[in-house]
């Protein structure tokens, strides 16, 4: 029986397996062109993981008027898909006595979610990831592949591009066949004028 298969190991305990999901989520999530490189095992991995954080944001959307605590309760939920920094770590834990860095990768990450990711995506109901397969990497063949969230800033203007071409396409064409029309009555005229001319 294949009971409590459903996942790859990626070669890593439970708790490194986790980590390395939640640091690719946040990098997903925060990336400024919103896709990342990875392999195709992790980003397969990678893409129900991410996609139930993003149906959290969605959720929070939809709420009624009242809703704010489980607006909150969402948010919470969410906030396990990502490393919200280390709580207990004491505040004089860096080299040599300096103050440690906050950890906001996640904070960051969590409330792009709920900002703008979850305005992008209020009615699309699943689907938010694409998977493009690169090829092998150099040096242990590995297969690369980009993980990258759908109707990203960079798509709609290649959609609006090319809306504008195929506008401007068929504008010329029409134009274009105007003037072969009137050039050819013109054309048609200037012989039949000369040919009256030699007669």
């Amino acid at each position: 029986m294949r009971h409590l298969k459903a996942h790859r190991k990626l070669g890593r305990t439970s708790e490194h397996r986790n980590s390395m999901l939640r640091n690719l989520a946040t990098s997903l999530i925060n990336a400024k062109d919103e896709r990342i490189v990875t392999t195709l095992p992790k980003a397969k991995e990678l893409r129900p993981f991410v996609e139930r954080a993003i149906t959290l944001s969605r959720q929070a959307q939809d709420l009624p008027e009242g809703g704010e605590a489980r607006g909150l309760h969402l948010r919470r939920q969410a906030a396990g898909f990502f490393h919200a920094g280390n709580m207990a770590a004491a505040t004089l834990t860096g080299k040599r006595g300096q103050a440690r860095p906050e950890r906001t990768a996640g904070v960051a990450a969590l409330r792009r979610l709920f900002g703008e990711l979850g305005e992008r995506y209020k009615d699309r109901p699943g689907g938010y990831t694409r998977i493009l397969k690169l090829g092998h990497r150099d040096g242990d063949r590995a297969e690369l592949a980009i993980i990258e969230l759908v109707d990203n800033p960079r798509e709609l203007e290649a959609r609006e591009a090319e809306k504008k071409r195929k506008a401007a396409a068929t504008k010329k064409k029409g134009s274009g066949s105007k003037k072969s029309k009137s050039e050819s009555k013109s054309s048609v005229e200037a012989e039949a004028s000369s040919t009256s001319d030699e007669s």
